[in-house]
């Protein structure tokens, strides 16, 4: 299957915390970086998930962050550590390519965030994703 989203990052299931409709699944990234994802818990029985299955997770370009420095007292669970290796600046928007660790991010944010945040290769920036924006899909 071929997908649109941009952003599909191998990695094992660490952990499941579920509740009555939704869980929250914890991956480590091949990178070695944590991610989590919220789906509903009917997903997490369709897929069989479980600590030590393989996964890739999903997040639409839109759906992702970017900052400069630390973040804190927000509630984003996903902060995942990176360097920009490409910035393509339209007239409204811009696409970020974020190296990390075994993979690679992209980030569609406005060209007036780029450039206010300076954004250019070799920039490191954490990619910042709500859990409930992460996608987990089995092989």
């Amino acid at each position: 299957m071929i997908l649109s989203i941009r952003n599909q990052l191998s990695g094992t299931v660490t952990d499941v915390t579920t509740g009555e409709v939704m869980a929250a699944v914890k991956v480590r990234l091949t990178g070695g970086q944590d991610l989590t994802a919220a789906i509903t818990l009917q997903a997490v029985k369709e897929l069989g998930l479980g600590p030590g299955s393989a996964v890739r997770a999903l997040v639409k370009a839109t759906e992702v962050s970017l900052a400069t420095a630390p973040v804190d007292g927000v509630s984003l669970r996903n902060r995942i550590a990176g360097t920009v290796t490409d910035v393509a600046t339209g007239g409204a928007m811009a696409v970020v390519k974020v190296g990390v660790e075994g993979a690679e991010l992209t980030a569609a944010i406005t060209a007036d965030a780029a450039a206010d945040l300076g954004l250019s290769p070799g920039v490191p920036v954490l990619a910042l994703v709500k859990s409930t924006q992460v996608s987990l899909a089995t092989a």
